[in-house]
């Protein structure tokens, strides 16, 4: 019993930081896309290792059946797949951000989001298209693979069990409320989009199973 309340407390953080970071990454690199760009030589030849490019991942598919190693083995690859993705975003950034002499520190935990909002900043023209690639309707952080990859990551916590999936979704619901509190603001568009593209998917999925969503 104690071990399946830690395990359940556990996928709820999961659920609950994906919404979180997920929601917060897209936002970003929204913004990054609205920024002006540089003009300097730095900025039409920038020194970006490719380890530090936002790029695209292949799809993930949950299948509705897993046994549990399977599905524990989805969610290692879902949870290192975002991580990569993360910090491949947030170094590009954060190499932009020094470049205009903005310290490490601002450009850390929620002061990065912050800083991110706060719209004080330039960026290149390759750290631009990069975040405008993301933010596609293929992106990585477009609305439609955001929504879809915590949606699967939250079904192959709950083990496609409708109740627990109801769990998941109140989590994720946190996770977008704290994203908005890391944010310091009102988040961009895209990530109301994504909340309302991942409502859908959960309504989807209750119909599915014959089951009334909480409302």
């Amino acid at each position: 019993m104690v071990n399946q309340v830690a395990q359940d407390l556990t996928a709820r953080q999961y659920a609950q930081n994906i919404g979180q970071y997920a929601t917060t990454n897209a936002a970003a690199a929204n913004e990054a896309v609205k920024k002006p760009e540089n003009q300097g030589a730095e900025a039409t030849n920038p020194k970006t290792p490719d380890t530090d490019r936002v790029e695209l991942s292949g799809d993930t598919k949950v299948i509705t059946k897993m046994s549990d190693s399977e599905r524990a083995a989805l969610v290692k690859s879902l949870k290192d797949d975002l991580e990569n993705q993360m910090t491949r975003f947030t170094n590009m950034m954060v190499q932009n951000f020094q470049k205009q002499g903005i310290t490490a520190s601002m450009a850390k935990g929620d002061d990065f989001w912050k800083m991110m909002a706060s719209g004080n900043y330039t960026v290149d023209a390759e750290t631009k298209a990069e975040a405008e690639k993301a933010i596609s309707e293929d992106g990585y952080w477009g609305v439609s693979k955001t929504s879809q990859r915590i949606f699967d990551f939250v079904q192959a916590l709950a083990g496609d069990d409708p109740e627990k999936m109801k769990t998941m979704q109140a989590a994720v619901e946190k996770g977008f409320k704290q994203a908005e509190e890391a944010w310091g603001g009102k988040l961009p568009s895209i990530s109301g989009e994504t909340h309302d593209a991942i409502n859908k998917l959960f309504d989807d999925y209750y119909a599915q199973n014959g089951v009334a969503a909480d409302k």
